[in-house]
């Protein structure tokens, strides 16, 4: 179904929250939807790996690494994400590879960009309720994204437009 975050902020300026606008895209789906997922680590991917090798079920995974900067996401997890039915992934950091990235047809936002990765390993939370970018992050939210941004909502908005 076709939809533009402005309009659903709109009609439901209730019931949606705006994420900053300090978020970039670096996907080559700039326009998606999906339910959250969203896990906790410590610059080191390996539980955010675990996760995208799983059914997403059409999913968006909320990563939050604290603004680490170290890459958490690059082009082996986007084609990852791709392969298991994964929409997007939303990271509270920054990726790397995004000149292939930008090609894969899956939603990536985050910080920015570094070249480096983490290389000793932290277990991360998975499931856990985030705040970052001025918006909360619960299992089973909405997030919405297009040109305009990126918004998130308990509700199911999209059946509710016309």
């Amino acid at each position: 179904m076709p939809f533009f975050t402005a309009d659903i902020c709109d009609e439901h300026r209730d019931d949606v929250q705006v994420l900053s606008h300090d978020f970039k895209s670096y996907g080559g789906a700039v326009k998606c939807h999906g339910v959250i997922a969203t896990i906790r680590i410590d610059k080191d991917n390996t539980d955010l790996i675990a996760m995208l090798r799983e059914e997403g079920h059409g999913r968006i995974a909320v990563v939050d690494v604290d603004a680490a900067f170290y890459a958490v996401v690059g082009e082996n997890l986007m084609k990852l994400a791709q392969q298991n039915h994964w929409k997007g992934i939303l990271v509270n950091g920054f990726v790397r590879d995004t000149s292939i990235t930008s090609t894969i047809p899956v939603g990536l936002w985050a910080l920015g960009t570094c070249a480096r990765k983490y290389h000793d390993k932290h277990p991360g939370e998975r499931d856990v309720e985030l705040h970052f970018g001025g918006v909360d992050f619960r299992n089973g939210d909405q997030l919405l994204a297009d040109h305009d941004g990126i918004i998130i909502t308990h509700k199911e908005v999209l059946q509710h437009l016309g």
